[in-house]
């Protein structure tokens, strides 16, 4: 079964732009934002792509994956089934030692987040933190994307406590 094991961190400064080598627009929707059951469609750049997660493990580093690339305009028409919230996002690719980091800039609802992840062989698996990555956010639901679209960034209070 296809594992996706990841560690998101907060991100700090811009200088991740001046590190990228690469850098994509991400429109996503949720057909099911379900707690532990997600379908994502997704637009990058001129693909799309239909996506399945299961539940995370306890720490939220590791869950299943499943993804299928689509044509685009299969994409944008399963978009129109998605549930209400959109998520619009900039990623840009640093690399670091042997990993690449995926930094989010995320705008519309929730301009003003920008987050890390880097994804791993094992939940152990050592690497190298770039510059930028600040505080690690990872098993915190708030910042999942299936979360985020139903409860924006813009709309937190300024000092809730982390959500695992």
């Amino acid at each position: 079964m296809p594992q996706e094991i990841e560690r998101k961190f907060l991100v700090t400064g811009d200088g991740y732009k001046a590190q990228a080598y690469g850098q994509s627009r991400i429109v996503q929707g949720y057909i099911s934002s379900a707690r532990g059951r997600t379908v994502r469609v997704r637009i990058r750049d001129d693909k799309g792509y239909l996506t399945i997660k299961g539940p995370s493990n306890a720490s939220g580093t590791s869950r299943y994956e499943w993804e299928k690339e689509l044509p685009q305009f299969e994409a944008e028409d399963l978009m129109k089934l998605c549930e209400p919230g959109i998520i619009d996002k900039i990623r840009y690719l640093v690399r670091s030692g042997r990993h690449t980091f995926e930094v989010d800039e995320f705008h519309g609802e929730n301009e003003g987040l920008v987050v890390a992840e880097v994804e791993l062989a094992a939940e152990d698996e050592p690497f190298c933190k770039p510059d930028f990555v600040g505080q690690e956010v990872t098993g915190d639901v708030r910042y999942y994307n299936s979360q985020l679209m139903k409860r924006p960034f813009t709309t937190w209070e300024k000092d809730e406590e982390p959500i695992k």
